[in-house]
């Protein structure tokens, strides 16, 4: 058995091993096989691969010939869609990850297929129009983003605004308008008037108007005459005396007299146009915002946040904004809801504008009083500091005591904020125009006065030239008499460079006062409250005296005031805008630093207009009040007859008439003749009153149209609101009858649904048969429970299986339910469950 096993194993291991080890043919075979298999299969890859490109190329070579008209204009669509959607993309009220991701889409798409909008050779073209486009349009966004980055105290001013209200920075942004303002006017004065003269014109110590007398030379240099503006700078480029009256200077023959009375003019006819242009610009912002009256909380809160803001600090100042911005409408509301005796209120203001008129009365008489006064300091020597500067200093204490009195008797009235603001501000502007027109009468009787002293000083300087020249040809020499030092020569007193002179004190002494006020009353103030409430008996933030608020209406008022003093004073001291521009500068860095460290908000925040008119209008009035004595001085005074470039004519507009005659054309001077004539003015100001009335009914009849169209618009919104709220009441009522009438549709669906299908198959068991009694039963409701229209309908044919039972009456409301009646709702009252349960028998 071993060996028969041993055999069959040696015999399967042969077998195997004729299988494993093939003979030569068969190799070869099968490599020639395997040869041929490797060259089909590189054929067919050739032939794929061929096929590939060639399909490729084909499509890409019938691109164009592959996008119909149809398919253009469809692609032009949902590009044209897909930028509108980009547009409005902030607008979705969607989740920011949707909006996002449906961004890029929409921008992926635009990319996409915008280029292939463009037809054959102009598809290149038209694809690098649009990309031009987007760059365009991307330089014009970051060009306005560098333009707002440019505009000065922007940031600042927002600061304010967040922690203050609009209220607050609606004077910081009337301040960098003034700024601006200012800047343009000293570029015209420095570069017409300042620099041609020192440049061009006669150098100092070649004239008398240039020259410091011999009286005054051992002074001059001295503080306290400095700071009079007494001395060296006196008979400096500052003020009118210095310029010289001869037409023209320098090698470009520049006519210096012309130039500064047509800059003198500008100055006025530049801020006219500034003032009104922007009054018109802020009433078109005002107008176009339209009503924002509606809901104003519930925009606040839903629409107030800027989610593109990245920088904490910036976050910061949006939440004090917007919590200031309800602050102000909360006022607001309260104010319009608010109950009141009208008949106290109205004795109380009567009251409060009777005191007020008293106070402004008072300080009227104070001011000519000490200008009277000073004009006999003035004659007197060896005066004392106070009685050099007593009328800046009155005007001064005027300025800083009378806001708050005013602001204590207003406390009576218990007006609106806003409204309390401009009733303030009005009592404030009367009180500085009172001042100021009362230091101009004043100051212009010392001008008459100094008008009568000229006519003997040019008698006393004419024959001091007479008699120098006469003892110089008395010693009997043939020479030229040198020449008198300007220096000795007799001086008039040059009334044109007093009121510059009093103009720039008035000036200086406000800034100083209002410097030191800051200082003061709210630095040190603000100071003394921090540190001391700690050991103080009563609290001091709370009580008395607590932090100080920023007075807008003292601080826009003297703001005004002082331009008004520029206006007047720049014809009499051009050098006086030049100050003015360097006290803007310093003030809005100071007051900005001074309230953000010293005051707190206001306890009544409320919301600044809408437009800054109010104090447009007050500049606007203060500009035509300032002109006024410039005009009356140019057309009725004579110029002093030894200072300015006016000095030898009888009156200062007479340089026109000169310029006209002697280098204008003959014509050119007969036309403005014919201009200048009486006949021709007056019919032209009678057409300008006329025009001013007729665009002022077509203004007032837009207006009342926009009024009505306002409430037609709200109106219409109100019974939209009325039909959406009524429609909302109506829904739920509707959702019940339908879900009462619910099973008799069901059953005719069911019903029509068998119908069918015995019409198409007869043959067949109909379903109908099928189906349990109790659910027949079911089916075969009361037709006047499905509704609308089914009481008509036939009843339902169906197959009778069984005989009917016997009829048992449905129970009346209240009555027990009869054996053999069903388990199941009572006809007539409704789905629900059973009312009746019996005991399982």
């Amino acid at each position: 058995n071993s060996d028969g096993k041993k055999a069959g194993e040696e015999g399967s291991r042969q077998r195997e091993r004729g299988k494993k080890a093939p003979t030569k043919d068969q190799k070869e075979s099968e490599n020639k096989e395997k040869k041929t298999n490797k060259k089909e299969k590189e054929g067919d890859d050739k032939q794929k691969t061929d096929r590939k490109n060639s399909t490729t190329s084909s499509s890409n070579s019938s691109d164009e010939e592959s996008l119909s008209e149809e398919e253009l204009a469809m692609l032009m669509e949902q590009v044209e869609q897909k930028k509108k959607l980009i547009a409005t993309m902030r607008n979705k009220p969607w989740r920011m990850m949707k909006k996002l991701s449906v961004l890029r889409e929409a921008q992926a798409f635009v990319e996409k297929f915008e280029g292939a909008l463009g037809k054959g050779k102009g598809k290149k073209l038209y694809a690098y129009k649009m990309m031009m486009a987007k760059k365009w349009v991307k330089f014009k966004r970051d060009f306005d983003n560098f333009k707002t980055q440019c505009i000065p105290w922007e940031m600042k001013i927002k600061e304010v605004e967040s922690h203050f209200g609009s209220s607050v920075a609606s004077y910081f942004i009337f301040l960098r308008w003034m700024y601006g303002v200012n800047l343009v006017l000293f570029g015209l004065i420095f570069g017409l008037v300042i620099i041609p003269e020192i440049l061009m014109g006669m150098p100092y110590g070649s004239m008398p108007r240039k020259t410091v007398p011999r009286a005054e030379q051992a002074t001059a240099m001295d503080f306290s005459v400095l700071w009079d503006f007494e001395g060296y700078i006196k008979y400096s480029a500052l003020f009118y005396g210095y310029y010289n009256n001869q037409r023209t200077i320098g090698w470009l023959k520049y006519r210096l007299p012309m130039a500064y009375f047509m800059v003198g003019i500008s100055v006025f006819g530049y801020s006219l146009m500034v003032v009104i242009r922007s009054m018109a610009r802020n009433a078109n912002e005002s107008t176009a915002d339209g009503d924002d009256d509606n809901f104003i909380f519930s925009w606040k809160m839903f629409t107030s946040w800027d989610y593109l803001i990245g920088n904490p600090e910036t976050a910061d100042n949006k939440f004090a904004s917007i919590t200031t911005s309800f602050k102000e409408s909360i006022v607001d509301e309260q104010e319009s809801n608010k109950d009141e005796n009208i008949h106290l209120r109205r004795f109380l203001r009567v009251l409060a504008n009777v005191l007020i008129i008293c106070c402004l009365c008072g300080s009227g008489y104070l001011i000519y009083f000490v200008v009277k006064r000073s004009q006999t300091f003035s004659k007197m020597q060896n005066v004392g500091w106070y009685e050099r500067n007593e009328v800046e200093i009155v005007m001064s204490l005027l300025g800083m005591f009378c806001p708050p009195l005013f602001e204590t008797i207003a406390a009576l009235e218990n007006y609106h904020p806003r409204i309390g603001l401009k009733w303030q501000l009005g009592r404030i502007f009367a009180l500085f125009l009172g001042n100021l027109y009362t230091f101009l009468l004043a100051l212009m009787d010392d001008v008459n006065e100094k008008l009568a002293e000229e006519d003997v000083v040019k008698n006393i300087t004419h024959w001091t030239l007479i008699s120098h020249h006469n003892s110089s040809v008395g010693n009997g020499s043939t020479a030229t008499p040198p020449p008198l030092d300007p220096a000795d020569v007799p001086r008039g007193p040059c009334w044109e460079t007093t009121v510059g002179i009093e103009i720039v004190r008035l000036t200086v002494s406000d800034i100083l006062v209002t410097y030191i006020t800051i200082l003061v009353g709210d630095f040190i103030r603000a100071c003394f409250v921090r540190f001391m409430n700690y050991c103080w008996c009563w609290d001091l933030e709370a009580g008395f005296p607590s932090y100080a608020e920023f007075d807008i209406s003292g601080n826009v008022l003297g703001l005004i005031f002082n331009q008004g003093m520029i206006w007047m004073g720049s014809f009499y001291a051009p050098g006086l805008v030049g100050i003015n521009v360097l006290r803007l500068l310093t003030s809005m860095y100071f007051q900005c630093w001074a309230v953000m460290s010293s005051n707190v908000p206001h306890a009544r925040v409320f919301k600044a207009s809408k437009s800054n008119n109010f104090y447009m209008g007050l500049l606007l009035l203060i500009l035509f009040l300032s002109l006024l004595p410039v005009a009356y001085t140019i057309m009725s005074l004579p110029p002093s007859f030894d200072c300015g470039p006016f000095s030898g004519k009888k009156r200062m507009y007479e340089v026109i008439q000169e310029t006209i005659e002697l280098d204008f054309p003959l014509f050119v001077a007969k036309i403005f003749s014919y201009v200048a004539n009486p006949g021709l003015i007056i019919p032209a100001i009678l057409l300008m009153v006329l025009a001013i009335y007729y665009l002022n009914a077509v203004a007032e009849a837009y207006q009342r149209a926009n009024a009505e169209l306002k409430k037609k618009m709200q109106m219409q919104r109100e019974e939209e609101k009325n039909k959406r709220n009524n429609k909302a009441s109506t829904n739920p009522v509707l959702q019940d009858l339908e879900d009462l009438f619910t099973p008799t549709t069901k059953s005719e669906s069911h019903l029509k649904q068998a119908e069918d299908k015995k019409i198409d198959s007869p043959n067949r068991t109909s379903p109908a048969a099928k189906t349990r009694p109790d659910k027949a039963a079911a089916l075969g409701g009361s037709p006047m429970t499905g509704g609308r229209g089914t009481a008509f309908t036939p009843p339902p044919h169906m197959f009778v299986t069984r005989p009917p039972a016997p009829h048992v009456w449905a129970p009346y409301p209240g009555q027990p339910r009869p054996r053999g009646y069903p388990l199941g709702p009572v006809p007539g009252r409704g789905r629900g469950q059973p009312r009746y349960s019996y005991p399982a028998q």
